[in-house]
């Protein structure tokens, strides 16, 4: 069947007229219109389960989804007119498509007037108040002296290195190698300790279709003051079937977006309750300014993450139900601190953050976590817009109920306090984790762990805020304030520190959720010694005379080991439960 010529031209519809409005029908025109739109929907659908959007015209990811679905349809037109092999039906692709086009031209002047009504420019005092800040307390009174028995030591990294050798716990459940670990933790508060939660995840693709049906069979849990990470299994018969590792109807987004499609969720939270049952909180955010700005919490979507079922609360249930004390974060630190920003900036106007930037603060790069009421809070110094060398405060922001408290202190940033830290023990190259603040005798100071490149502590060290050459390292808790202690004396500040006190606090504290090591001395005469450099640390390798085994130690954890040679006679000691590898791992070597 020959094409159909469509005149435009207004010469009587002969058929000969090759005015510029003249377009050639593909035959059969219905059915391929028909075939694209059955396309688009199929397409469409695909687009919507993978992608995710809420639909809601607050969130952008709305118009990309619509503008996904014009472009599909679009092309679908395209192919089914044959105008990629047929020039001549061009325009016709293009007459049908001016609707569509014409729809995102529309979505296009929405979204460019939303960003305009919702810019900071036209609404920055509104913007300046989605936060309140209380700057009425004091440092000293407000932040309690610390307690050395529940610092937090570690971070991320520092955590999940513990995390992955608890993978070795799934032998007893014959899940061994089937797992590892996934790479996002959350912070809370567990019975009165800072731990770090985060989920297992499928090893790969093959190990995923072997282990779906059933799920996850647990999570991990790293106490930050003990460093003791332990893989908790959930009862027999349960496991985590609904997680952010998962995929398909089981990944939780999407089990969460075809009940709830309008919400606009932020990126979800594993926590656990008091009884250790593993939930996800997903956060439904809002914009109160403007179409597009201003984001804020307006409830939170707790799932079940064993049986999926899924309550929705508000925030001020959040805040005030019993029930619910055990959630520790609905706000992310990055909002918070986003929040916080919008407060600093352009609380004296938008102008004036450009031009006179009087009374203009912003955070520091990073943020920490402090435990505090048994809430857990975001933590990040304060710069001015003029100064971005030194903090003229710091920000402490409950991630439950969003109350913030800006306490000024003027002193160090972070990083200065890093590179202090690192500069001490230079020659071990330790990094320091991103400080923490204490309250040592009244004395703002930055607390961080030093750690080796497998991201294992090895030191620790205090930095006092107001002046950053004031610099302490230790061993041990007790050992490194010790130092500061001194160290602030000759400086000729003097604070009341008990150390005999924080020794037996930081000692019962790593005794107490501390695996029992049985420590195995064995004297001998050196008769090999090999070394090798693994991840930029020197290692040590010590045979003794008629054993047959290698003692490996670090030259950053033993320096003495460097002028060892053949011939001296040595005492390692070493963990009996390993008194059968052919390489063990050196407690000490003296």
């Amino acid at each position: 069947m020959e094409p159909i010529k469509v005149d435009f031209t207004g010469n009587g519809g002969n058929g000969k007229g090759n005015g510029k409005n003249a377009y050639l029908v593909p035959s059969k025109a219905g059915l391929r219109m028909l075939i694209s739109i059955i396309g688009t929907i199929i397409g469409g659908a695909i687009a919507y389960y993978f992608m995710l959007p809420p639909l809601n015209f607050k969130s952008t990811d709305t118009y990309m989804f619509i503008g996904t679905v014009i472009a599909i349809f679009i092309a679908l037109l395209f192919v089914t007119s044959s105008a990629y092999a047929k020039p001549e039906y061009t325009p016709y692709v293009r007459k049908k498509s001016i609707i569509p086009l014409a729809l995102a031209a529309v979505l296009v002047v929405v979204v460019g007037i939303g960003f305009v009504v919702s810019s900071v420019f036209f609404r920055a005092k509104t913007y300046s108040n989605i936060i309140d800040v209380d700057e009425s307390k004091s440092f000293a009174s407000d932040i309690a002296e610390a307690d050395f028995s529940n610092v937090p030591v570690l971070d991320n990294d520092s955590a999940k290195a513990l995390a992955n050798r608890t993978l070795g716990d799934l032998a007893a459940i014959g899940k061994v190698s089937q797992f590892e670990i996934s790479t996002a933790f959350t912070q809370i508060n567990y019975k009165n300790n800072p731990v770090k939660l985060t989920t297992l995840a499928y090893g790969d693709v093959f190990k995923w279709l072997k282990n779906t049906k059933s799920g996850l069979p647990g999570y991990v849990v790293v106490n930050m003051v003990t460093q003791k990470a332990e893989l908790v299994t959930l009862p027999e018969g349960e496991y985590i079937r609904y997680a952010t590792t998962e995929h398909f109807g089981k990944y939780l987004m999407r089990h969460v977006r075809f009940s709830y499609p309008t919400h606009i969720f932020d990126t979800p939270r594993f926590e656990i309750d008091e009884n250790g049952r593993p939930y996800w909180l997903c956060t439904v955010l809002d914009k109160t300014i403007g179409l597009f700005g201003g984001t804020d919490v307006k409830g939170v979507v707790i799932v079940d993450a064993i049986t999926g079922e899924m309550t929705e609360y508000t925030v001020d249930e959040v805040k005030t139900s019993k029930e619910l004390q055990w959630i520790d974060g609905i706000y992310s630190e990055a909002l918070l601190v986003e929040q916080f920003n919008y407060y600093g900036r352009y609380k004296n106007g938008f102008i004036n953050s450009v031009l006179g930037q009087e009374g203009v603060r912003v955070a520091t790069e990073g943020t920490n976590f402090i435990a505090k009421d048994d809430d857990v809070y975001a933590y990040t110094g304060v710069t001015s817009a003029g100064n971005d060398q030194a903090i003229i405060g710091f920000v402490l922001m409950n991630m439950r109920t969003k109350a913030a408290n800006f306490y000024e202190v003027s002193g160090a940033k972070e990083m200065s306090a890093q590179s202090s830290a690192q500069g001490e023990v230079q020659d071990y190259k330790y990094k320091a984790t991103f400080p923490i603040l204490l309250n040592i005798s009244g004395e703002p100071t930055y607390f961080m762990s030093l750690k080796d490149s497998d991201n294992l502590v090895k030191r620790y060290a205090m930095v006092n805020v107001e002046n950053y050459q004031v610099v302490s390292t230790g061993t041990t808790i007790a050992e490194c304030t010790k130092d500061y202690v001194d160290t602030l004396k000759q400086n000729n500040i003097k604070i009341d520190v008990d150390i005999d006190e924080i020794e037996n606090a930081t000692n019962s504290t790593e005794q107490a959720d501390k695996p029992e090591t049985v420590l195995e001395k064995k004297k001998g005469v050196i008769d090999d010694i090999r070394t090798a450099v693994i991840d930029g640390n020197s290692v040590y390798y010590i045979s003794l005379e008629g054993d047959g085994r290698y003692f490996s130690v670090k030259a950053s954890d033993a320096e003495g080991v460097v002028i060892l040679n053949e011939g001296d006679t040595v005492t390692v000691s070493y963990d009996k439960a390993k008194a059968d590898n052919k390489i063990i791992e050196a407690d000490s070597i003296k």
